[in-house]
């Protein structure tokens, strides 16, 4: 049986995608399902990270990476989902070759979007892309301050995007990038706290959506 590919995709740089990929990568690790993560990003955050997880827990990351650009990406998605129940794919910010094969190659492209007006004006063209290559699409409110109105404003905005919203909502949350540093998540270095839950929350959302 065919794993489910989930891309994390919007056009908008600095919206938390390669950090949402990590988590949610290492929640579904963590809740027993075969994971790997692609990083198809030029910028190659996501790499880095992985590598120092890697030197951090002595080659046993948990998780399956690989870095590819261009043509052959679709092709190496295929490759992995054949041997794991789960590919995360960190896309480019930019709607490039890479951008649309990784949309193509989803059963769900994940678009975090911040409650910002920049980051809701540069949704647009992501979720014009995955409707082109017929895909579905979830986006999730990402980076939400604390006691905003105008975050509670722009959710409502979101809401109107013509898309599916997460439930979850992930707040901004210093213990994210932390646990990056050291190449892990926030459900291994603080497991007890609204951030951990909100990951957990989500990636047990994303499964239920595609039936995974």
């Amino acid at each position: 049986m065919t794993g489910k590919v989930i891309t994390v995709a919007q056009q908008k740089g600095g919206a938390g995608k390669t950090t949402l990929v990590a988590h949610l990568a290492i929640a579904w690790h963590e809740a027993g399902r075969s994971v790997a993560v692609v990083d198809i990003d030029p910028q190659a955050s996501l790499t880095r990270w992985f590598e120092a997880r890697n030197a951090a827990l002595d080659g046993a990351a948990g998780i399956e990476h690989v870095q590819i650009t261009g043509w052959r990406a679709q092709r190496e998605v295929e490759r992995l989902a054949r041997n794991h129940d789960i590919v995360v794919v960190d896309s480019p910010p930019h709607m490039e070759i890479e951008a649309r094969v990784a949309v193509r190659s989803a059963d769900l492209v994940v678009v975090p979007v911040q409650p910002s007006p920049m980051d809701l004006w540069a949704t647009e063209p992501t979720l014009k892309l995955a409707r082109d290559e017929k895909v579905r699409v979830l986006l999730v409110v990402n980076r939400v301050p604390p006691r905003a109105k105008l975050a509670d404003t722009l959710i409502d905005r979101i809401q109107e995007l013509g898309a599916d919203v997460a439930r979850t909502h992930v707040g901004n949350r210093v213990q994210f990038a932390a646990a990056l540093l050291d190449g892990r998540s926030v459900t291994e270095t603080a497991r007890r706290t609204r951030a951990a839950e909100e990951v957990q929350e989500l990636a047990a959302e994303i499964l239920e959506r595609i039936g995974g």
